[in-house]
């Protein structure tokens, strides 16, 4: 990759919690290694196009905060939010089993958001 190209490239850090455990890093370890293939390959499309990538990749959910799917035989949800300029915080990630997004991940996220 050329320099011109990595100086537009966004920032993308994870979530670590006050114990210093990174429970996103964590998740994409226990992951099928075809699994932890298509979330590299979406987490490269959110690096290159940051707040510029929509559907099917990345969803906003609203108050800041959107949601980076992973399609296949599981879906896999990553939340994340723009914390500075050029920079993004992946906060929360989950198997979704159901066609609405619980109440009680969106509500882990919002709360690390917050952080």
């Amino acid at each position: 990759m050329d320099t011109a190209q990595e100086a537009f490239e966004w920032t993308i850090l994870t979530f670590e919690t006050g114990s210093g455990e990174k429970v996103v890093d964590e998740f994409i370890k226990k992951q099928q290694p075809q699994t932890r293939a298509k979330i590299a390959h979406n987490v490269k499309l959110l690096r290159q196009h940051g707040n510029k990538l929509g559907m099917p990749h990345s969803k906003s959910l609203g108050l800041g905060l959107y949601e980076l799917r992973i399609r296949g035989k599981e879906e896999l949800r990553f939340f994340y939010c723009f914390t500075s300029q050029r920079t993004i915080h992946l906060l929360h990630a989950f198997k979704k089993k159901t066609l609405q997004t619980p109440q009680k991940e969106l509500d882990l996220a919002l709360r690390r958001m917050k952080v």
